[in-house]
């Protein structure tokens, strides 16, 4: 292509992009959001653009890119920006957000946390977690167990959720997974000399792709009784009696 073309296409990306970051998102109702940054190598040698991406599950299932937004870094004030725009554009709040937090966890730490997330119950996981923060009290480690403690609700969230959508809403694989295609398409150019065309490119592959992204297991009917507020107890729907017990007995 020539110098001319190029820049004629980066011009019509661009305004792709900018069309499509400020769409409106009244239209869908969302029942699922995650949340992840994604690092990629543009720009100066050694520096990275991190993109603040946020993933959306529509009521039929299907997922959708809501946000990418170019950033130096995740800090809590950048992703305060992105989901306040999100808010503005008419987005509802979600029933369940996933992100990682970015806990720059260690090996053993995400092993031992993995484990205690595929529990099949509830209950059991409970069991699992109190192996764990002893043994971190037993190494010396009272931070890490008091932050697993104070975590814990949001942790372990996903047991209210159907068991087909654990999947999902364990980690942000759906996420991850996408930009992993992503990546394997920008290999080849190593790094991306401008930061801006990297951000382009990168939502203009995004945006094919989606063409093939898979939709959340358990169809759209299950996610429509999501999304209408059903009960679900460690991943099983339970009837008005029992949703009543429980709320009586708490």
């Amino acid at each position: 292509m020539s110098a001319n073309a190029i820049v004629r296409l980066k011009e019509r990306w661009r305004k792709e992009y900018e069309t499509w970051r400020r769409r409106p998102l009244w239209e869908y109702r969302y029942a699922y959001i995650w949340a992840d940054g994604i690092y990629m190598g543009a720009g100066l040698e050694k520096e990275k653009m991190a993109l603040l991406c946020v993933l959306g599950a529509r009521e039929n299932g299907e997922k959708e890119l809501l946000a990418m937004e170019p950033s130096y870094r995740e800090s809590r004030e950048s992703w305060k920006g992105v989901l306040r725009d999100l808010r503005d554009r008419g987005l509802e709040a979600p029933l369940l957000a996933v992100g990682d937090g970015a806990l720059g966890l260690w090996a053993e730490t995400r092993r031992r946390l993995r484990e205690i997330t595929e529990a099949e119950t509830q209950e059991a996981c409970e069991e699992l977690r109190d192996r764990y923060v002893a043994d971190l009290v037993a190494a010396d480690q009272r931070a890490a167990a008091e932050t697993v403690l104070r975590d814990w609700e949001d942790f372990v969230t996903f047991y209210h959720y159907p068991r087909e959508h654990w999947i999902h809403l364990r980690t942000t694989n759906p996420l991850e997974s996408i930009f992993s295609g992503v990546r394997l398409r920008t290999n080849a150019a190593k790094r991306l000399r401008r930061q801006d065309n990297a951000l382009y490119l990168v939502f203009k592959i995004a945006q094919r792709l989606s063409q093939h992204w898979r939709p959340l297991n358990g169809g759209v009917n299950l996610l429509a009784l999501v999304l209408e507020g059903a009960f679900f107890k460690d991943g099983i729907r339970q009837r008005r009696e029992t949703r009543e017990l429980v709320g009586t007995v708490a």
